[in-house]
């Protein structure tokens, strides 16, 4: 093989690298990405669903709480799935699990007991896998995820602890969503920009 032949083929790689955002196509994140897919978007809706609930049982405050997470999920799911689609998987659309919805305080009982299963070991793994295959995409990705869960897992335990303790009253009321990475505020801690991603507050989606 001559000089010139060699640098032609590393340049073909390093361009489907730049493509892929990896350093050859990652399967196994791959599935990781189609498996967050499915899961964020339940989710998303299995929270819409909560709000709903909430409203129908008085508690608004908490109503708000759930549709802003659900967007917030909505997104995450979106971010995985433009990552599957720069590496060349077509999606037709997310596989919604089943889920039940009981009392509010039930729900956001459920809702903080599935963001613990994303966060002790679903994310870091997938972060972990897409790291080894140098998929810097979704690892991005997922990242952004892992971290929101973070703060989401927080807001229940504040909410579940309100409820048991006699109601809502001393919750937030308004909520802002990233629209780019999903990252949730409550109008306590809103920030100017984005801790994850730097966009600016007066993209946030609010609620």
């Amino acid at each position: 093989m001559t000089m010139k032949t060699t640098i032609k083929l590393i340049l073909i790689m390093v361009t489907i690298g730049l493509v892929y955002g990896c350093a050859q196509k990652p399967v196994k994140t791959i599935e990781n990405l189609k498996y967050a897919y499915n899961g964020e978007s339940t989710a998303s809706a299995k929270y819409a669903a909560f709000a709903e609930k909430a409203k129908a049982e008085g508690f608004d405050t908490v109503a708000v709480m759930f549709m802003a997470t659900s967007k917030a999920e909505a997104i995450h799911a979106e971010n995985h799935r433009k990552v599957m689609e720069k590496l060349g998987e077509k999606i037709a659309g997310p596989q919604i699990g089943t889920f039940e919805v009981l009392t509010t305080a039930e729900n956001i009982a459920d809702a903080g007991k599935g963001e613990s299963g994303e966060i002790d070991t679903m994310y870091p793994g997938f972060i972990s896998t897409a790291e080894a295959e140098k998929c810097s995409d979704a690892v991005k990705s997922f990242t952004w995820a892992l971290d929101t869960e973070k703060k989401h897992k927080v807001f229940y335990k504040t909410a579940l602890d309100a409820l048991n303790s006699g109601g809502e009253k001393s919750l937030p009321a308004q909520w802002f969503v990233c629209p780019v990475c999903g990252n949730t505020y409550d109008v306590t801690t809103v920030a100017n920009t984005c801790d994850f991603c730097m966009t600016p507050k007066d993209k946030f989606i609010v609620f």
